[in-house]
């Protein structure tokens, strides 16, 4: 089993996250030390003093970037403000998918909601009176089927004796690596190969990665939060080595 750049442990995953603004330089420090102040990661809700942190923070210090990727350019067709929305309960900021191309998500909700495509593909026949979005603020508000942690889950996989491999695009800060670290970490897993380098050719890092009893970690330098999308190649040897049932190449 492969994961990437999901949520882990809301708690751990949200203080995780802010972690990784401040540690990119896209907050400043008032505002990192505001958030871990006013913000409890433990409820489902939080406080006014706590959104008008988060909302500095979007409205004042991350700029027009790409949350899922934050050093490959933003979609110049987007405009306003990024928006706190139901999505925050998880991730803190609102999904916005993007790869080589940032304009993505544009293309996909324009097509997806022409009437001769849906037509086609035989959705929307109840006729929802909203637009096709590719996160739905509609299904946030009203998914209750949802887990607070994965990591019981990881537990019984684990003792099932389930391979398996978790891996992070370590330039996305929606879902960063920092938040999915600090999650696993409360595994208290065994190290079994210490933390190294893995190539991806031509003497290229790929990544890091560690392995663990039980479990696998890898990060994947340059890429956001669709790993294949941003970082192909190196998405298809991380896939490829699980599969061969190998360690990620040291050299």
């Amino acid at each position: 089993m492969q994961v990437g750049n999901a949520v882990t442990d809301h708690y751990h995953d949200r203080i995780g996250t802010v972690t990784y603004w401040w540690s990119h330089s896209i907050i400043s420090d008032k505002t990192y030390k505001s958030i871990l102040k006013n913000c409890n990661f433990k409820l489902d809700e939080y406080s006014e003093k706590c959104y008008d942190a988060l909302d500095y923070a979007l409205d004042h210090e991350f700029g027009n970037i790409d949350h899922y990727s934050i050093y490959t350019s933003s979609c110049s067709a987007s405009t306003g403000k990024p928006v706190l929305s139901p999505t925050l309960m998880n991730t803190l900021i609102r999904p916005r998918f993007s790869g080589y191309d940032p304009c993505t998500e544009n293309y996909a909700e324009k097509y997806y909601n022409r009437p001769d495509v849906q037509k086609a593909m035989h959705a929307n026949s109840t006729g929802i009176p909203y637009k096709w979005t590719a996160c739905s603020d509609v299904l946030e508000r009203n998914w209750k089927d949802s887990e607070a942690s994965m990591l019981p889950t990881y537990k019984k996989l684990i003792a099932a004796g389930l391979r398996i491999w978790v891996f992070s695009g370590d330039t996305d800060a929606v879902v960063p690596v920092t938040a999915t670290r600090l999650s696993l970490s409360h595994l208290n897993l065994k190290i079994k190969v210490p933390w190294y380098p893995w190539y991806s050719g031509a003497s290229q890092v790929g990544g890091w990665t560690e392995v663990y009893d039980g479990l696998t970690f890898a990060t994947v330098r340059g890429a956001g939060h669709e790993v294949p999308l941003i970082q192909p190649r190196r998405g298809f040897i991380l896939f490829r080595t699980f599969l061969s049932g190998n360690d990620l190449p040291k050299s």
